[in-house]
Formats: structure tokens, sequence, C-alpha cells
């Protein structure tokens, strides 16, 4: 925003942040914010805001959030698996329960060693997936830390790595295309064996001889709003200085975002489900046909 308009803007976004209620959102460090749910021998705590999870042929480890959420930014830096980390998923991603569940994924998928890590995202809503897009990873997510996160609000749910938007499911306010925007999610994350699809089609297999495979956690951070009960649809979604993620500057994507966006999906977008005509038998999802962005 190179105007002075836009810098009021942004002076304004920060002062309400400053000043809000903050019973209305969770900010949990990630040793008091989330626990194990599944393979707790095979993980550990490292630090206030840090943990490991490994995998062997015995099985893998997961995390889970203490709350759940409606709307919000919600982001963690990993380090992924090292090395040959063929048949190894690890994930990233935010869910509800039940038959009609909302979910919003990132997963991660792992290669021979020389080759590049998939970013494999995919949006359910009501219990409907079936839309990934995936994107070669343009860095090494093994030798570092990187952010993901997970922007949501009443318009649009935004994928991004390192603020890097990559991709954007919006809300067309359309009974045909549903949202997530009535169920509440936790984050989770996890790290499992998937060899019978993650690496080119299941045709490369794990190599036990590696394990344990280890994925590296920290920085969980949410700046989001807490769930409690159904009266919290209205709370989170309605326009106040308390709940940020309302402003209109996040109603879609700034042109320089935009930008950003364009850049990776040109150089690194090796499948979108909205142009396979063939799995749709010639019809993909409506929202294929609408703006996206």
């Amino acid at each position: 925003m190179g105007s002075m308009r836009g810098l009021l803007q942004i002076a304004i976004f920060f002062s309400a942040l400053l000043a809000f209620d903050r019973s209305c959102f969770v900010d949990a460090a990630l040793s008091n914010g989330m626990y194990f749910y599944w393979g707790s021998q095979l993980g550990r705590i490292t630090g206030w805001d840090s943990c490991q999870l490994l995998l062997d042929q015995q099985g893998g480890s997961g995390i889970t959030s203490k709350a759940s959420f409606l709307y919000g930014s919600l982001s963690m830096r990993i380090k992924l698996v090292q090395g040959n980390s063929a048949g190894t998923v690890t994930t990233f991603y935010m869910s509800s329960f039940g038959n009609r569940h909302d979910e919003i994924d990132f997963e991660f998928l792992g290669n021979v060693s020389g080759q590049p890590y998939t970013i494999h995202t995919n949006i359910f809503t009501q219990g409907f997936g079936q839309r990934e897009q995936q994107f070669k990873a343009w860095f090494d997510p093994t030798t570092d830390y990187h952010n993901y996160t997970i922007f949501w609000n009443p318009y649009e749910v935004v994928w991004l790595v390192d603020s890097i938007p990559i991709r954007v499911f919006r809300n067309y306010h359309d009974p045909e295309i549903n949202f997530p925007d009535s169920q509440a999610m936790k984050v989770f994350a996890s790290l499992w064996n998937a060899d019978q699809w993650a690496t080119q089609g299941g045709k490369v297999k794990t190599n036990w001889a590696l394990a344990p495979f280890k994925a590296e956690f920290q920085n969980f951070e949410t700046k989001a709003c807490f769930w409690n009960g159904p009266s919290t649809i209205k709370r989170c979604a309605s326009k106040n200085p308390a709940n940020w993620w309302t402003n209109s500057i996040y109603y879609r994507l700034s042109y320089p975002k935009l930008g950003q966006m364009n850049w990776v999906r040109d150089k690194f977008m090796i499948y979108n489900y909205c142009t396979d005509f063939k799995r749709f038998n010639g019809k993909v999802p409506k929202e294929c046909y609408l703006p996206q962005y």
C-alpha cells in the first residue's frame, strides 16, 4: 500500500490488535496448546514451543490443539524429513469431526534424495473434498524451518508458505459451493507412512532401513477465534476491531500478494483439480468456472 490511506489502515489495524479483548482469540505455545493424540512414544516435546515427530515401521505420531477455532491465522514452523523421505507424509492441517466435516490441509509428500518435496493442499467442506492442488517446493524444506500458515475468514481461505500465498478458496455464498463457516476445527500435525500413494503415485516405497524418520515443529501460533459453542459462529464472523480477520483489507489478496501467488502457481504448480477434466468426467466443480482470487 503506497498511499497515505494505506498506511493509515495499517496503523488502525495494529492499534486494534493491541487494544482488543484477548478473550476473543487464543495464542498458545506448542507445549501448552497442543498434545499427542497418537504415537506419543515416538514423539517428544523438545522445548516451550517445539517438538519432534518420529515415524518407524511400527507407526507414526501426531499432535493436536487443545482448543478449537473458527477463523483467524494458524501457523507452524516445520523442518521436514531429511534425505530419502520417499513414502512419508508430514502434515499440518485443521479439521472438524463427523461425516460432514470441514478440513483445510497442508501435506508434504516425501521424495527420494535430491528430488523436491510436493506441497499437497486440499479443502473439505461438509465432508466433500477432491479439491487438491499441488506444488513442487521452490526451496529445501529440510535444512531449515519454514513457516506454513492457514488464514481463514468469512470471505476466503488462504494457504501461505513463508508469508507467500500459494492458494485461495473463496466463499461464493453459493449453496452449491460449501464454505467452512460453521464448524469448529482443531489444528493437527503428524508424520505417517503413505507409501501406497505419496511418492510418484506409490511407485517408490518407504526405505525402512533409514528409520526413524523425523520432522521438527516449532512456533505454533494461533491468532484465531476460540470456539465456545454455536454462538461462536456469529461472534467470530462479526465485523469489529477484535475480529481483525474481518477487516476489509482481508476481503481478498492485495495486488502484491496476488503477484506472489501467481509467481508460485505459474512456476511450481504441478496439479490443479480445476483442470482435471478427465477425473471429473468433463465437468469440474462449479467454483472452477468462477473467479477464484
